[in-house]
């Protein structure tokens, strides 16, 4: 009896909270793939272009999903390619999705407020226009040098889209073969 005690005060709200990053090892790939992110100066640089292209939103209502968990639930769909449905259906249940998605702890609770709907996923999406994108990976790619992860050398940007495990040949694959048969030629 008092297992359920205890249990019912913490699917009650009333209980501990779980901490995230505790579930989630270091070594996870979602982990790993959030923490490569300088979610502060992405989560500016959206609340800022928002907010001169869009007027102020009500206050009526339920409150607003948080533009970090937006702007990551979209980056992570393209990254595990998956429907807005099934990411969101994910953050429900998956604590590396919520890692990712900067939500430090969980509590069952019947207000459910890191649930997102599949709508709302599509509004805000509809809100990343060309400049915006361009300023994103503009900061994705200085933190990235900054962090010694990439050199601006191999930084190449792919911008026309293709299926994963595609032949298709790209200006990266171009820019490295050229680069390794100039190498071969340059040794004695």
């Amino acid at each position: 009896m008092q297992i359920l005690r205890y249990l019912q005060r913490w699917l009650t709200g009333r209980g501990p909270c779980l901490q995230v990053a505790d579930f989630v090892p270091a070594t996870h790939p979602i982990r790993q793939w959030a923490d490569t992110f300088p979610w502060a100066t992405l989560v500016a640089a959206v609340d800022r272009s928002c907010a001169q292209r869009f007027p102020k939103p009500t206050t009526r209502g339920r409150p607003p999903v948080s533009t970090r968990v937006l702007l990551a639930l979209e980056l992570l769909k393209h990254e595990v390619a998956c429907s807005d449905e099934q990411i969101c259906s994910r953050l429900r249940t998956d604590l590396a999705v919520m890692y990712a998605c900067g939500i430090p702890e969980v509590q069952v609770d019947g207000a459910q407020e890191h649930f997102v709907l599949p709508e709302v996923l599509a509004h805000f999406r509809s809100r990343l226009d060309a400049p915006l994108m361009a300023e994103l990976l503009a900061i994705q790619a200085a933190t990235g040098m900054e962090d010694g992860l990439v050199r601006p050398a191999h930084l190449v940007v792919d911008t026309f889209p293709s299926e994963q495990g595609s032949q298709r040949v790209n200006d990266a694959a171009t820019l490295y073969k050229a680069q390794k048969k100039s190498s071969k030629s340059s040794r004695p």
